[in-house]
């Protein structure tokens, strides 16, 4: 039960954690045969949150095209390919450091830009 109400009360449906908790003091028929149902639909609750949240920040970034490193060739362009995933993983956001890519016009650098925008908002 106590998974159920967590689960209730982490998007913030406090009503019907609330009304979960009451059916179950009071010994509702079908609580448990039920339980399956609330599990599902808090399973497609979350999910679709998480892409319309993705779906927002794609949005919000106004990238010019939606970029990704699978399509970045790296055998024509002379980029370190170890460090362009480093720095996908966006692990330099946590200590407030900027990336700058230099480089000739049609060296990838705006392909790459988007590319570890938008691995940073998918993660």
């Amino acid at each position: 039960m106590s998974d159920v109400l967590l689960e209730l009360k982490q998007p913030r449906l406090h009503g019907m954690a609330g009304a979960w908790g009451d059916l179950v003091e009071q010994g509702g028929v079908g609580v448990d045969s039920s339980r399956w149902l609330i599990e599902h639909l808090l399973q497609a609750e979350g999910t679709d949150r998480a892409m319309r949240s993705v779906s927002h920040q794609m949005h919000a970034a106004k990238f010019p095209m939606h970029r990704d490193l699978a399509g970045f060739d790296f055998e024509v362009s002379p980029v370190d390919r170890r460090l362009v995933t480093t720095l996908a993983s966006t692990a330099f956001t946590e200590n407030a450091h900027n990336v700058v890519l230099v480089g000739g016009p049609g060296t990838g650098k705006t392909h790459l830009a988007t590319a570890i925008g938008v691995a940073g908002i998918t993660q």
